[in-house]
């Protein structure tokens, strides 16, 4: 018993079973095999060449800036949350298999060498911009492969805790506040078509062109209808002017007033007899316009009566939409999607993980 097992044995119950014992070639992570495939069928690595711009010299290029940037993103994917993990994951198989030849070797880089990584070469001028075309051109080879004539989009923003002192931002020059308030933009899919960090003290609507009109331009030169939704925060006159104007459809849902609540008073009043378990749902469709609005719009009323509750639910929602009431609400509703598809770049991929003290290193984080 004490003899070394340098070779598999066979289990005597069971004859297909083999034990071996090989503990430096143990991987937790070999689903990542599969990733890197689809990264090279895609032409990850050429992307990178293409879009990102490498100013290191000397020994410091020993490791190629694909193969860092392919463990970062990986790394994350698996679930580490920071390059804390990277000591050990240099000698991780799949983290070594992953990389080019230079990497099966050696291992990957240690922690000191990806945080430099991440901070310095990746914040430089261009990069956080290649960073993000990199990340469309994926998407649109992956949309390429079955691509629908509709294409729907979500805009949304959400709320990121900051870990230590900031430095003054480079955003509008100003101090950080106590979270960082992103803006995120997806399709239908669930794919992140354009990110932007932004400090926590902003609108949540702030800057919804700079990401949302290049998509609907990109979309219509390939000949796509496009939809556009979102929650009460974009319902702003100079956003349905911008979306008429390229012939977008939209709905979005809007805050209550005393105007909008006069229009459906017939609605509000409770059912006659006694309550029913099951919600009962009314609809209206009307026309109203908004004193900052140029135009009379369509708004579609829910109201929404459920068992033990004393006054009903009621929400309004603005569109251009030519289906009928219910159908336009129900389309609204599927908006949901888009905070879980959130939830999942915070738990699965740790991207409020933004532990930098610059603005700009937390943004690449978080693109």
């Amino acid at each position: 018993m004490g003899e070394k097992q340098d070779q598999p044995f066979q289990l005597s119950f069971n004859a297909s079973l083999k034990v071996d014992f090989q503990g430096s070639r143990v991987t937790s992570d070999g689903g990542l095999i599969l990733v890197r495939e689809l990264d090279e069928r895609l032409g990850f690595g050429d992307l990178i060449a293409q879009h990102l711009t490498d100013s290191r010299r000397g020994k410091n290029t020993q490791l190629p800036l694909a193969d860092l940037l392919r463990q970062s993103a990986y790394s994350r994917m698996a679930g580490y949350e920071d390059v804390n993990d990277a000591e050990r994951l240099s000698q991780d198989p799949t983290f070594r298999l992953i990389g080019s030849e230079k990497i099966w070797e050696r291992g990957a880089a240690l922690t000191s060498r990806l945080q430099s990584f991440e901070t310095e070469l990746l914040t430089q001028e261009g990069n956080r911009d290649g960073l993000t075309l990199i990340n469309r051109e994926l998407i649109a080879k992956a949309e390429a492969v079955d691509s629908p004539q509709r294409v729907v989009l979500d805009m949304d923003s959400t709320e990121i805790p900051v870990y230590g002192q900031q430095e003054q931002s480079a955003y509008n020059g100003h101090f950080e506040s106590t979270c960082y308030h992103p803006l995120l933009l997806f399709n239908r899919e669930g794919d992140c078509l354009a990110a932007k960090l932004r400090p926590g003290n902003v609108h949540s609507a702030e800057d919804w062109g700079e990401l949302l009109l290049p998509e609907i331009e990109r979309q219509q030169k390939l000949g796509k209808e496009v939809v556009f939704r979102a929650d009460a925060a974009f319902a702003k006159p100079e956003t349905y002017e911008a979306l008429e104007e390229r012939g977008v459809k939209y709905a979005m849902r809007m805050p209550a007033n005393d105007s909008l609540v006069r229009d459906i008073e017939e609605l509000l009043i409770r059912p006659v007899g006694r309550p029913s378990h099951r919600p009962v749902v009314w609809y209206k469709g009307f026309l109203y316009q908004a004193a900052s609005w140029k135009t009379a719009r369509r708004v579609v009323a829910k109201v929404e009566f459920r068992f033990g509750e004393l006054f009903p639910r009621v929400g309004f929602i603005v569109t251009n939409l030519e289906t009928d009431s219910r159908a336009v609400v129900r389309f609204y509703n599927k908006r949901g999607t888009a905070e879980q598809w959130i939830k999942e770049g915070k738990q699965a991929v740790k991207m409020t993980r933004l532990s930098c003290y610059r603005f700009r290193s937390n943004e690449y984080g978080c693109g």
